[in-house]
Parts: C-alpha cells; structure tokens; sequence
C-alpha cells in the first residue's frame, strides 16, 4: 500500500490550481473592484478620524459603535480595505502573468500558416484571378501596397499540387492588445501606490515595531518614544499646526484611538498667516509666509505655501490645508443672570480653561474658552416672526406661539453682513457635563430697529446654536436687559414694581380699583417671573401665563382677557425697569420709539431667559488676536508610482477602445493562365469601417471587381 500515491497529496495541486484560477478570474477582481467602490463612498460620505463622540451624537450609541468596530470612521487605512487592495493586487497581477505571454506572442505572430480553406469561414473573403501574374509576383506586389499603408507583411512559400503557391499574411493594430497589458498593470501600480502611500507602512511599525498610538494630553514634548516615529519614515501624511512667530517639527498623525508623533528632518515656523474673504464671508485665500530650519545643516529657507500651491523640501510636500487659532487671549466679564451670583472679570487663552467659584449656585464650574472669531457674517435679521410688534396689540396666545422662539429658534439668513467678533465657550460642571455658548462681542442690527446682543447655546457640537436675543438699552449695553431679569427674581422688587404701576394708572381717583389692578398685575408678574415645578424646572414667561389663562379663563374670554393682561404685564414691566434705572443713579426712560422697542423686546426676552441654562453671560471686552496656520505634510513615493499607473491606464483603456486589431491574409495559387487569389480579413471588433476598409483593399490589392466581398 505504500506504492500507492497518497490521494492528499494529488489534491493539493489540485487546489493551489483552483486557488489560483480563481484569483486570477475576472469575476473576483470585479468583486473586489465593487467592495472598493462602495467603501469609497462610505470614506467619501462618512466624515473620516472624527472623534467617537461626534459619530455617537449623529447616529446614536449602536451605530456609532458598529462604524467604530468596522473601522468605517477610518475607511482608507482599516485592516479589510488594505487587505483588499492587496488582493486586487495579487489578482491582477496573476491575470497578466497568465495573459500576458500569450498577448505578446500573438503580437509576434503572423499566423502565416493558416489554411486556404480556413479563409472561406471569415466574415470578411474575395476572390479574383490575377491573370497573367505569376503567384511570387503577385505576393510580392501585394505586400509591398499593404506595407506602404501600414501594414506589417510576411510572405509565405507553399508547395501544392499545381506549384509554388504563396501565402501574404499582414497585420495591424498590435497596439491593442499592449492595451489590455497596461491597463491591467496601471491597477497594479495604482493599487501598489495607494498601499505605499496608505497607513501600511505605519501600520506595519505599529505591528512589528512597537509603536502604539497615544491617547492623552499634555506637551508634544512630553510623549514617549514608542508614540513617534522616525524621521527615515519613508511615508507618512500627517498635520502641523504653527501659530505665529513659532516654530513646530512635530507632524501628527490621526489613529482612530489616538495619535502617532512624526518627527520631522526640519522646523517650520510661520511668520505671517494671510487669509482673504469674500464678501459673503467665506474665505477665499488662505497662504502662509514660511522658513523651513533644516536641523542638520541650520539652513533657513525661506518660503510662501498657499491652497493647491505646496512647498517641497526634501522630499516632503507642505500644503496649505486650513487656519485655527493660535493661542489668542480674551477677556471676558461674567454679567450675572441669577440672584446671588456677582459681576467679575476673567482672562484666558483659546485652548485653556478657567475654574469658576462665584457663579451664584453653589456649583464649581470650568469655563473652556473654545474660539475667537474675529469675522463673522451672518444674518440675524428673521429669528421668528413678527418680534419687532407691540405685545400689547397682538393676541395673547399668537404672541406666546410665534414669539417664543428667540431662544429656541436658528437663524434664518436674509442678507449677509459682518457682526464682529464673537467669542465660544464651555462651562462644564463638576460631573464633565458642558454645554456650549457663542456670544458676539457687538450688538447686532436684525432689521427691526432695536439692536440685540446675541446668545447663543448648544448641548452637543450636532445642534445648531440657539441664540436668546437680548435689546440694547440707552446706554448702549446689556445692563438694563440684565438689572429687570435680576429685579424680576426678587418678590420684593416685583410687588413694589405692582404697586407704582397701579397707582399710575389708576390715578389717585379709585383707591379700591387701584388695590384690585395690583393684585392682578402681581399675579401676573410673578406667574412671569416662573417658580420651580417638581422636576426643578423652571416654568414662566409667556407660556406660564398662557397656561394659567387655558385652565382659569373660558375660551370664549380667552381673546379679551389675553389682551388686558398683556397690557398690564407691559405696564408693570415698564415700572420695574424704571425702578432698576432709579436705583442704578440713571434718568428714567423718556416715552419715545426706542423706549417702545426696547419694552417689546424685553418682554420677549425675559420670557425666552427662563430657558437659558446657565447662571451667568461671560461678555467679550477685549481680545489679542493670535492666529496659526494648519499645514498637511506629506511624504509620499507612492506618488510618482500612481502617475505613472493613471498615464498606463489611460493609454491601455485608449488602446482597447480606439485601436482594432487587423489581420489579412491573401493565398495566391498557381492557375493554367496566372494566379487565383483567395483574401480574407479578420478584427477583433464587426464595425461599419471594417467593411469599408476590406472593400477598398480588396479592390485595391485583387482588382476593380473580386468575387465574393463581405459575407
């Protein structure tokens, strides 16, 4: 039983032959050409290296976590998308190790040999009789014509019954069939660039060389060896952010659970950042003045980067790729919106953070000063309806419904124009809850006549900002906004307020109607004002009246009654903002059109305050504008490898479709009176032209009239 062969080992060929017919099969590499396409659009769609709290707000925990395990936040550079490429790669690469060779010996062959009566079978025949031409002639005659057209030409000599017979085989169009070779080796070269290019190369030295990514904070400089690679990293694409009037040689590059730290053979510092804007805002010019500091030698070169303008030194591109702040400074004062919290100055750097003691709740907060933009246009100029009207001479119900939203209503744009400054920040609470403001520095114009300072609020970075919109006051400022909030929290201030309005309305002439109208203007004020419910929510304004009016009131009286208690919500308020006046030391308020809308505005905002979630407004009072510059730099030798595939690629796909291969043969035999010739054609594509073009050679090479033509 020994001498048998072993039937394992008769399988094992056997397999590595279906292995490898399959790898080599054109089905698999368009599957694997598919699964690529589509993961492109999933990197092209999917915001790729985002934080993982970004993707767990836009789709929610499940999702988030399913992309985060398919490596989807990081298409290009996970595991499954390499792996393919390299099997396209070993694909392709056995298809033309299996093609190639017999391509290039059909380009090398004449197929001279083909027999008389195989010619009868082409689409393409005509016959004639060459009278009077002998058959060496004949073929002679008939490859010099085609040769001068073109043609490449072999001539043949048979022996047959009746003579010398010869066989003229010619042939043209060779390049296509270099086509389908460089265009099959443009993908290997394109997929070998992107493999080059990719993360595999840093992948394979986080594998085999112990580099891990790292996932804290602090200094660059502080970061151990096993999370930087080296300079002799031979590719790498990665960020560089230089602030200006400093230097950085430290690229970083994006992981999907930290960062790597490229070193780089020089230092770029940035002298000067520019950007240009249009006038809608946008930027249209984003360049940076340079000098590149070569660490070995110290030579300073200097250099100017701009968008789709890149700078190269040793072999590294430095593109242009966006700006950031820099490490601006900002000063900002904390304007209190509760009792009990004071008004005290702050300053700190974009990027740093302030702990808070004097926020008027008792909780420690961490002010994050986020951003400072200088520039910004935007348009404020519909936030939600009619909020320029007279609250006193609308419907109670229709003001609460179409007015309620200046706190809880985006920004509608009706025409671009630059507000200023504006500062972004966080206040976190001891248990790492933040939420997010963006505050401008100047009061915005939103088209109805009373300027506003603007609020703006965020729970998550996925929300637009809200912005609660607060009127200016005489003297320009928020102060008077602010002392009516405050006053309006205080009972004490609130009844004083009740009892100036009744007697100014009443007039001294009924004492008892007096006594009636202040006990309805406090119930009022203070159903305003709001009270905490059970879930320590805060519940007034507009809408705690309107409640109180559906439960208490008929529907029938609803419209009426809501326009007298309007009225008299206005005119308390109006006291009460004369009563904070008289106790800042400042006149009382002149009746005219901008106390009017003033008024209005007011009674809108302080409604829309209860929802605003924090105790205090830091305002922006100055700032030191730092600005730095974000560069992409890239090593990458793949580069010139996938130039080389796309010049491949457009010649291959230009040879398959414009270039049809050609073949003729004319068989020439000896006949009693001169010679019978016999002419076939052969392509590769059936075309319209090639039934012109045999016609005319035909004609041409056998006479005005051959029998037979085109079958």
């Amino acid at each position: 039983m020994s001498d048998l062969p072993s039937s394992s080992g008769a399988r094992r060929p056997y397999a590595t032959r279906s292995l490898t017919e399959l790898l080599a099969s054109m089905r698999f590499a368009i599957a694997l050409l598919t699964v690529i396409c589509i993961a492109s659009v999933i990197g092209t769609v999917l915001k790729q290296h985002e934080p993982a709290a970004n993707y767990v707000n836009q789709f929610g925990p499940f999702w988030a976590e399913l992309f985060l395990a398919l490596k989807l936040n990081a298409v290009y550079s996970a595991w499954w998308f390499l792996l393919i490429l390299a099997f396209l790669v070993v694909s392709t690469s056995l298809c033309i190790a299996r093609h190639a060779p017999k391509y290039l010996a059909d380009i090398r062959n004449y197929k001279e040999n083909i027999r008389e009566k195989s010619l009868q079978a082409f689409h393409h025949k005509a016959q004639a009789d060459l009278a009077g031409e002998a058959p060496e002639a004949a073929a002679r005659r008939i490859g010099q014509m085609l040769a001068s057209v073109g043609w490449k030409v072999r001539l043949q000599q048979r022996e047959t019954a009746a003579g010398a017979g010869w066989m003229v085989a010619a042939k043209a169009g060779a390049a296509n069939k270099i086509g389908y070779i460089a265009a099959h080796s443009a993908i290997v070269l394109i997929c070998l660039g992107g493999l080059l290019d990719g993360d595999l190369i840093v992948r394979a030295q986080m594998w085999f060389g112990g580099k891990t990514p790292y996932a804290g904070g602090g200094l660059i400089s502080e970061v151990k060896p096993e999370h930087r690679l080296s300079e002799r990293n031979p590719t790498f694409r990665g960020n560089l952010v230089v602030a200006e009037g400093t230097q950085s040689a430290t690229a970083i590059l994006s992981q999907s659970d930290g960062v790597l730290l490229q070193e780089l053979p020089f230092a770029v510092e940035l002298k000067k950042f520019i950007v240009e804007h249009y006038s809608t805002g946008m930027p249209k010019l984003f360049a940076s003045e340079i000098v590149i500091h070569d660490k070995a030698t110290g030579e300073a070169t200097p250099a100017r980067v701009e968008v789709n303008h890149p700078a190269s030194y040793k072999g590294i591109e430095i593109y242009q790729s966006s700006f950031d702040d820099g490490g601006s400074h900002v000063r900002l004062r904390a304007r209190p919106m509760v009792p009990g919290a004071r008004e005290f100055e702050v300053e700190g750097t974009i990027g740093g953070a302030t702990q808070l003691t004097h926020t008027g709740t008792g909780e420690a907060l961490t002010l994050e000063y986020a951003a400072l933009r200088v520039l910004n246009v935007e348009n404020f100029g519909d936030t939600g309806g009619t909020s320029g009207a007279d609250v006193r001479k609308v419907d109670l119900r229709q003001s609460i419904e179409s007015r309620l939203g200046a706190g809880n209503k985006t920004v509608t744009k009706r025409e671009l124009r630059n507000v200023g400054p504006s500062v972004t920040y966080k206040l976190r609470d001891a248990a790492g809850q933040a939420r997010e403001f963006h505050n401008f520095m100047l009061p915005v114009d939103t088209g109805d006549g009373q300027p506003m300072y603007m609020l703006g609020v965020r729970e998550t970075p996925a929300e637009p900002f809200r912005y609660l919109r607060v009127p200016v006051d005489h003297e320009g400022g928020l102060d008077g906004f602010l002392r009516m909030r405050l006053a309006l929290a205080d009972p004490a201030q609130r009844e004083q307020a009740v009892r100036r309005y009744a007697a100014v309305a009443v007039d001294g002439a009924r004492p008892e109607l007096a006594a009636q109208l202040a006990q309805s203007a406090l119930r009022a004020l203070t159903l305003y004002a709001g009270e905490r419910d059970a879930q320590g929510r805060m519940h007034g304004g507009l809408q705690a009246i309107s409640d109180f009016m559906e439960t208490n009131v008929p529907e029938a009286e609803r419209e009426r009654a809501g326009e007298v208690l309007v009225r008299i919500l206005n005119g308390a308020l109006f006291e009460l903002a004369q009563m904070t006046r008289e106790q800042a030391g400042l006149p009382p308020l002149p009746s005219d059109a901008q106390t009017q809308a003033f008024m209005t505005q007011a009674v809108l905002s302080l409604s829309d305050a209860q929802l605003y979630p924090a105790p205090m407004v830091f305002e922006l009072r100055d700032f030191e504008q730092v600005q730095a510059s974000v560069f992409q730099v890239a090593r990458a030798p793949g580069k010139n490898v996938v130039y080389l595939g796309c010049t491949l690629l457009i010649l291959g796909i230009f040879a398959m479709l414009y270039v049809r291969e050609r073949r003729i043969w004319v068989w020439l035999a000896p006949q009693d009176v001169g010679t019978h010739a016999t002419m076939a054609l052969s392509t590769n594509r059936k075309t319209l032209d090639g039934g012109r073009e045999f016609a005319r050679l035909s004609g041409q090479l056998l006479g005005p009239h051959p029998h037979g033509g085109s079958a």
